[in-house]
């Protein structure tokens, strides 16, 4: 199988794998690796463009009991440019249906870079999302209004919320561009990798 731009990857129960393209495609690669089975239909529009795009995927904790809910983090639209954003669906065969946006970085900036969007999940389910700073910092420094220490916005922050994207609040701050994320299993530890 040839996949174009692969960048995230979550197994399913059955040892499938759900795979994101970073032009917006969302497929279910078989077990064995040997072919892609079908493309996931109600992906939710992305910015497909420098490092923009359908970027991680990942299953809700639940996933096995009914709650097949999949969460997608990616580069979306907004006014000023783009930032990342989270949506959620419920996998129903090859579709994701009941799709919403639950949470979306602000502001919008102009650039192609540094999305960061990693999805990792607590011991007590709620989630934590790994936004970039958008080549802000690098860019322009950290004395701007929109720099990484500014509790006002959430770019290059660590945000952690309820899995339907209430009681979102900044974790941590100061981040460039998060490109690994996850949780020590049995405790709420956090470890990330930065480009």
């Amino acid at each position: 199988v040839t996949l174009e731009r692969p960048w995230g990857l979550a197994f399913l129960p059955d040892s499938r794998m759900l795979v994101t393209q970073r032009s917006g495609e969302l497929v279910i690669v078989r077990a064995d690796g040997s072919g892609v089975d079908a493309t996931v239909s109600g992906v939710p529009a992305v910015v497909f463009a420098g490092q923009g795009g359908l970027l991680d995927v990942a299953l809700d904790p639940d996933f096995t009991s009914g709650e097949n809910w999949v969460y997608l983090a990616y580069s979306e639209a907004g006014a000023g440019g783009s930032g990342t954003a989270l949506a959620r669906g419920r996998l129903v065969g090859n579709a994701l249906q009941d799709v919403a946006v639950i949470w979306q970085q602000s502001p919008k900036v102009a650039g192609e870079v540094h999305y960061g969007a990693r999805i990792a999940f607590r011991a007590d389910k709620s989630l934590y999302l790994a936004a970039g700073e958008r080549g802000l910092e690098a860019n322009n420094g950290s004395a701007r209004a929109d720099g990484v220490q500014n509790a006002s916005n959430t770019i290059g922050k660590v945000v952690r919320m309820n899995r339907n994207g209430s009681s979102a609040s900044v974790f941590s701050t100061g981040h460039r561009n998060p490109q690994g994320a996850t949780v020590v299993p049995g405790t709420n530890n956090l470890w990330i990798t930065e480009h």
